[in-house]
């Protein structure tokens, strides 16, 4: 009889959870979780390999429309000094820094995405196009979104959450990053995975 009240005891909460991760995440004003969210790049490097780097000074607001999610608007800001590239010789150079700074590639400006258009293309699924300013300049830019679901209440932190999957091309020479054409690669490859929770009051 005991190890039977203490097993309702420790199943009891399990139904509450599960109808918790069951309801969508409301409507409202969301920021990027920095633990969970991610922006990697790649760039063809002399048609033998993909050159991969990262940014990990990341920030968005969400102003999600759970009913009507392409009425929703999204800005994002990079810090192009976060890149991080995984050069093995950081005593040699601070390519790093070099990429981050260099006139010949980020030029140390700040890179923001602000989105124009949500088109909703199927199930979960949206092209999200908007103004992309990298290097002083500004272009139109699209992403792929898959909208990888939301709960009301994550069973971790008792708060909303929406998660999302991104790819996306951009030409850099579009915005005036020309360096190495065609020996490195113009198009570059983006693939982003975020999480959004409310911001911290």
């Amino acid at each position: 009889m005991h190890r039977l009240a203490l097993a309702f005891f420790l199943l009891a909460p399990v139904p509450l959870v599960l109808a918790a991760q069951d309801a969508a995440a409301p409507t409202g004003v969301y920021v990027t979780d920095p633990a969970h969210t991610s922006l990697t790049w790649k760039i063809s490097h002399f048609g033998l390999s993909s050159y991969t780097a990262r940014f990990t000074g990341v920030e968005a607001r969400l102003d999600w429309n759970a009913e009507k999610p392409e009425t929703s608007d999204l800005t994002v800001t990079i810090d192009p000094l976060s890149v991080q590239t995984d050069f093995p010789f950081p005593e040699k150079e601070d390519f790093d820094g070099k990429i981050g700074r260099g006139e010949d590639f980020l030029a140390a400006k700040p890179i923001t995405f602000k989105s124009r258009r949500i088109k909703v293309t199927g199930e979960g699924q949206a092209t999200v196009t908007g103004d992309l300013t990298f290097r002083g300049e500004t272009h139109p830019a699209s992403l792929d979104v898959r909208f990888n679901g939301s709960v009301a209440e994550h069973p971790m932190d008792k708060k909303p959450r929406l998660g999302f999957s991104a790819t996306g091309v951009v030409h850099r020479t579009d915005w005036g990053l020309g360096f190495a054409v065609p020996a490195l690669g113009e198009d570059v490859d983006l693939l982003i995975e975020t999480e959004f929770v409310p911001p911290q009051s």
